[in-house]
């Protein structure tokens, strides 16, 4: 049997019910599975994330985006999920995943849905090699952990560690690094890593009670932070509250609502986006698939905004060419 060839990443279903980038090659968009957990700390299942994400999202076939007017769908292809060694190496794990994103990036704008928060070291390479042009990019990071522990339980790696070895390795600015919805326990070397460095957190606790126009002053200061630097959006579903995302291996108490995070991509659309990843996604934990269903509308939610912008920079003669016809409702 080949690589990877695992139950969990052996499946048809795609994203929106996209075209297969094998039949769709030329997209600017495209969707990519990373189906591993085997750096986790708690709970582990995130490896079933990428086909629980998809399969929600298909609820989105009337897809237009109420705020960016658009739907990604025409311009979106699904590569399927990587092929990737399991009891190797985690450093093995992530050689195979940085290949993979490499080749999808340099055609594509891509989104990966993990899979634990380790493979975002991996998916930081690439996009580093592909859009960094010499500097460390920008990264916002909605997470409950802040994922600068300088070890993994005493292992050198884990999903807990990957942004300080990132801004440690050249790959992120620390000082165009932003955090929200941080609220996990920790040693404050670790919670306050990113501050220090010169970063931004945002923590759940101060964005409490805080949604809509509330957020414009936090959402204007990460654009003005950030400007026009290469910006790589990570999304740790745990950024949620238990009650808007119990499927997840490590759940806090005490997180941000859906409406909060979708508030924040629609206003940080307009950032200068190379990449994205949603992780920690664990659907045995889920309930109702409530955890999905906010997954998959805050990735659908992050394309349509890119496929917003794509358009607005085509020339009119393409974009009338290219405007997606409305789906059929149902």
């Amino acid at each position: 049997m080949s690589l990877g060839e695992f139950p969990c990443a052996n499946h048809g279903t795609r994203f929106l019910g996209a075209a297969a980038l094998t039949q769709q090659p030329h997209t600017p968009f495209v969707i990519a599975g990373v189906p591993f957990d085997g750096a986790v700390s708690n709970r582990p299942g995130a490896r079933f994330g990428p086909e629980a994400i998809r399969r929600a999202s298909l609820m989105l076939c009337d897809g237009i985006h109420p705020v960016f007017n658009v739907s990604p769908l025409t311009y979106l292809a699904d590569a399927g999920d990587m092929r990737l060694p399991n009891a190797s190496p985690l450093s093995d794990v992530r050689a195979h995943i940085e290949q993979h994103a490499r080749t999808l990036m340099a055609q594509h704008h891509a989104v990966f849905l993990g899979g634990d928060h380790s493979v975002t070291l991996a998916l930081l390479k690439a996009a580093h090699a592909r859009f960094g042009n010499g500097e460390p990019l920008a990264v916002v990071h909605f997470d409950a952990h802040c994922d600068t522990w300088t070890d993994h339980f005493s292992e050198p790696s884990g999903h807990g560690t990957w942004l300080y070895e990132a801004i440690e390795q050249g790959l992120v600015s620390a000082t165009h690094t932003v955090q929200v919805g941080i609220r996990s326990s920790g040693v404050r070397e670790a919670r306050e890593f990113v501050q220090d460095q010169g970063g931004v957190i945002h923590t759940a606790r101060a964005l409490r009670g805080k949604d809509g126009e509330d957020l414009q002053s936090i959402i204007d200061d990460i654009r003005e932070r950030l400007g026009n630097r290469p910006c790589y959006l990570t999304l740790d579903i745990d950024c949620l509250d238990p009650a808007f995302a119990p499927g997840t291996g490590t759940p806090e108490p005490g997180g941000l609502t859906s409406s909060q995070v979708m508030t924040l991509l629609e206003g940080l659309a307009p950032l200068n986006w190379v990449a994205m990843d949603c992780v920690e996604v664990s659907p045995a934990y889920d309930h109702a698939e409530l955890t999905t269903h906010a997954a998959a509308t805050l990735v659908w939610t992050y394309l349509a905004g890119q496929t917003a912008r794509h358009l607005s920079a085509m020339p009119q003669q393409a974009l009338a060419l290219e405007t997606p016809k409305r789906l059929p409702a149902g």
